[in-house]
């Protein structure tokens, strides 16, 4: 599961993948800085995790990651190959959510590809794109469906349906996302589709120094707009993270942010939010050798979870012995949670649950 980076040139897209990952990605004043897709593999913040070390006292501890893209900056008219289009519209198609970084300040020095700053038209930049890339996707498919439907194929005839419901949309410049669909149908037939406006989203607004504690007024406006396409928005000044990045110690980073009136970096926050964006949750381990946190989908059974590990636990899944972490936490050991009774034992259609701590029982 990865979350692309998307947006217009000289966003701060680098700059924050550098943030997230460490790895440096080339970052400059200029359009089309990055051309290649960079990939990092990035810790998610925990502190449950560092809990649960800290009581069990393990060899290592191994934190849940998820996967960061910062891809190509988008400009007009990409969807027929302007700029990097063609290249940028492929990259995003083979991630599985999108962040999107708005630039909400003002910096002669930063030159906007747009010669002015309003994130509003900008996010309609990059909207209209992907949707007329979709229409063009949706068309595509119909010149096929609509021979078959006019055969009476039952299935057929209900992609159609849905497929024509979407071309409305998206004439009307609608993101798939807000488009009124059943889970059955978005699960069964519309994520197969994988339309780039289907894909959940992140607005991240990129404000000055001054407004990182919040008070900016086009971030009020972003936040207007995707409250109407039922989204998230998070506001993060990438230069601060930066600099955060550049400090050595943890104290010199906290010192840094309790100066700006700021709890923890939004580069924490930010990983977090594109954990939950892509529907990903933790189960944690936890023995002499190691704590570790495994990242498993929102509504996995047991031998799902336990499938995370090694596909011989699913296969020859037997039980699940299932720990919370309220549970783990208030008694300090597993033993003495046994002793409390806390320690549940969990079958086959167990739905794990967002912090479980978990031993499995298998047999191939």
């Amino acid at each position: 599961m990865k979350a692309g980076i998307v947006g217009l040139p000289n966003v701060g897209k680098s700059t924050l993948f550098n943030c997230l990952s460490n790895a440096k990605a080339q970052s400059a004043n200029f359009p089309f800085c990055t051309i290649e897709p960079n990939v990092g593999v990035v810790n998610v913040p925990d502190e449950r995790l560092t809990t649960l070390a800290e009581l069990v006292n393990p060899e290592k501890t191994i934190p849940a990651t998820v996967e960061i893209v910062d891809i190509a900056g988008l400009v007009k008219g990409a969807s027929k190959g302007e700029g990097l289009g063609n290249q940028f519209l492929a990259n995003i198609r083979e991630t599985d959510a999108i962040i999107h970084v708005l630039r909400c300040f003002d910096n002669d020095n930063i030159v906007h590809v747009e010669g002015s700053v309003d994130p509003i038209r900008d996010k309609e930049i990059i909207d209209i794109e992907l949707q007329l890339k979709d229409l063009e996707t949706v068309e595509k498919r119909l010149e096929k469906v609509n021979r078959a439907a006019r055969t009476g194929d039952k299935d057929a005839q209900k992609l159609q349906a849905i497929l024509n419901s979407i071309k409305e949309g998206l004439e009307q410049a609608q993101n798939v996302r807000q488009l009124d669909f059943s889970e059955k149908d978005r699960e069964e037939v519309i994520h197969g589709l994988q339309l780039l406006t289907d894909k959940p989203v992140l607005y991240v607004c990129n404000v000055s120094e001054a407004d990182a504690a919040g008070g900016n007024p086009l971030v009020e406006k972003v936040e207007a707009i995707a409250t109407a396409e039922n989204a998230e928005v998070l506001t993060l000044a990438v230069s601060i993270e930066a600099d955060i990045n550049e400090l050595d110690t943890f104290d010199e980073r906290q010192v840094f942010l309790e100066d700006l009136g700021l709890t923890e970096p939004g580069a924490a926050k930010l990983i977090r939010k594109a954990y939950a964006l892509l529907k990903q949750q933790t189960y944690f381990t936890a023995g002499e050798k190691e704590v570790r946190a495994w990242t498993f989908p929102v509504g996995a059974t047991g031998p799902q979870a336990a499938g995370v590990i090694h596909t011989d636990f699913e296969k020859g899944f037997i039980r699940a012995e299932v720990i919370s972490f309220a549970d783990y936490i208030n008694f300090k050991t597993e033993a003495k949670v046994k002793e409390a009774g806390k320690m549940r034992i969990e079958g086959k259609e167990y739905i794990v649950q967002d912090g479980d701590v978990m031993h499995f029982r298998f047999n191939v």
